[in-house]
């Protein structure tokens, strides 16, 4: 499996599990929505609307990073808007913006696009001066993969901590196109 068919389509399902956990936060919250972005887990952690911000540059980032190219401002932005959520948490129409330019992002992106790297290091420089030096593979697997489903999971979570009805089918969502229909049998 190429890194493009491993990340592609499960940071594009998993924004899309997201946007369906806003809709239902939405039909369960009614017009207060906007106060759910500033919700979180313990003091020390972001709010909602950072981990929503942060799951959609984790999707985003691996793109730049394989390439060997600088992150765009505009991604930066949206990193440092997570950054920033505490005092800032923005508004639901925002967070379902940031969802949708992530989603459109990813799709638009040709068959194979994250798999035009020559096999260089990637070397991931963090805020507080740590570097780590990976291949394009373990970049995926040790980094974008872990630090996205950090994000999405914590949005879920804090979703559900505030009352939201979620569960693991909303979690999931994607698994009803696997689905075999009753009496079906296997092929």
């Amino acid at each position: 499996m190429s890194l493009h068919e491993l990340l592609v389509p499960t940071f594009t399902q998993m924004l899309r599990a997201i946007g369906g956990w806003l809709d239902k936060a939405q039909a369960h919250q009614g017009t207060d929505t906007d106060a759910l972005l500033s919700n979180r887990l313990a003091p020390d952690m972001y709010p909602l609307a950072a981990q929503i911000r942060f799951a959609c540059f984790q999707a985003q980032e691996p793109f730049y990073r394989l390439q060997g190219v600088a992150l765009p401002d505009t991604l930066l932005a949206v990193r440092q808007q997570g950054w920033n959520a505490n005092a800032n948490p923005g508004n639901w129409v925002q967070a379902r913006e940031c969802l949708s330019a992530a989603i459109g992002f990813l799709t638009a992106l040709e068959p194979g696009a994250l798999d035009r790297h020559d096999g260089r290091t990637i070397a991931l420089a963090l805020p507080n001066g740590m570097v780590f030096d990976m291949s394009p593979e373990q970049y995926a697997r040790d980094w974008c993969l872990p630090q996205f489903y950090f994000h999405l999971t914590t949005a879920y979570t804090i979703l559900r901590h505030h009352g939201i009805p979620l569960g693991k089918a909303d979690y999931v969502a994607h698994m009803l196109a696997y689905l075999r229909p009753p009496g079906a049998t296997p092929a």
